[in-house]
């Protein structure tokens, strides 16, 4: 068993996309420019924003944090997202979700603009994904694909059944391990809350991808040997031995199923920390397209 360990893998994409946004700021050109909109005091949304924040320091990226209460009426925001479509130089526009039930997350996705979709939620970032056309793909899956390729696990003719359907990770890392890529080609299975004969579907898999937010779902006897799991799931469970209080569970019950795994990832320190670097990524190309593009129009 290997534990695929996201701390070195999203360090490994830090560092490359450092040195290439110092190379374009040694070449005089624009370099990244991320934009984040957090809405109200979510405890976990603040964690996370303010990890992509000092993410976008450690690379040399600039990065604006918009705070905005949880009260915020729905122009008010879409006002905010159409300041940042105008501002040339924010390359990629961050909504941290979820969002307040007042707002509608379809309409504030749907107003980012395609070139800034950093988080690859908007409906034409996810038309040309399911296309295979280049496109800015979910942090969350793209981060998963990174790790993949990192540890050069194959994937081509296995079997991967992915349990969740969400549009920010079961769908999308679905669509990316069907692609004729690689990592890719795999023979693709979804399964939700009404699949039935769940663990014997689970049981023919080489490669599970656990994306259901529910603590240590994957059990042992749902898990084949040798096969590579991938836990998305990061709940908080009350834990009075822990100082904050609380401790970070995945969907895998991890201490049952790693004997069994061939690879796997931990929780924490695993698919999260890939989101971030992922992010990161897709912010650089933004700007990368950017740059061509004015040297296009000279």
């Amino acid at each position: 068993m290997q534990i695929l360990d996201g701390k070195v893998v999203s360090q490994a994409v830090k560092d490359a996309v450092k040195i290439r946004a110092a190379a374009l700021k040694a070449a005089g050109k624009k370099t990244p420019h991320l934009a984040a909109i957090l809405i109200g005091s979510n405890g976990a949304s603040e964690t996370y924003v303010a990890s992509k924040v000092k993410s976008c320091e450690e690379v040399g990226f600039k990065s604006s944090l918009i705070r905005l209460p949880d009260t915020v009426d729905e122009a008010t925001l879409v006002a905010t997202i159409e300041q940042l479509n105008n501002d040339d130089d924010v390359d990629g526009i961050l909504v941290q979700l979820p969002l307040p039930k007042h707002i509608s997350e379809a309409t504030i996705i749907s107003l980012i603009n395609p070139v800034k979709d950093v988080d690859g939620f908007h409906p034409m970032s996810v038309g040309k994904m399911v296309q295979g056309l280049p496109t800015f793909i979910p942090a969350t899956p793209y981060g998963i694909i990174l790790m993949l390729q990192h540890y050069n696990i194959e994937t081509k003719g296995k079997h991967a059944v992915v349990l969740g359907r969400s549009n920010i990770v079961g769908r999308p890392i679905s669509i990316l391990l069907s692609q004729n890529t690689n990592p890719g080609n795999c023979t693709v299975t979804v399964c939700n809350s009404h699949t039935q004969n769940l663990k014997e579907i689970c049981l023919q898999a080489d490669i599970i991808v656990a994306a259901l937010g529910i603590p240590g779902f994957l059990k042992a006897d749902m898990v084949k040997e040798g096969a590579v799991i991938i836990d998305v799931g990061i709940t908080r469970v009350p834990d009075a031995s822990k100082k904050s209080g609380f401790a970070i569970k995945g969907d895998v019950d991890y201490l049952h199923v790693a004997p069994k795994s061939s690879y796997i990832t931990p929780v924490p320190g695993g698919v999260g920390l890939m989101t971030i670097a992922a992010l990161l990524m897709n912010t650089y190309n933004a700007c990368e397209q950017k740059n061509l593009s004015a040297e296009a129009g000279k």
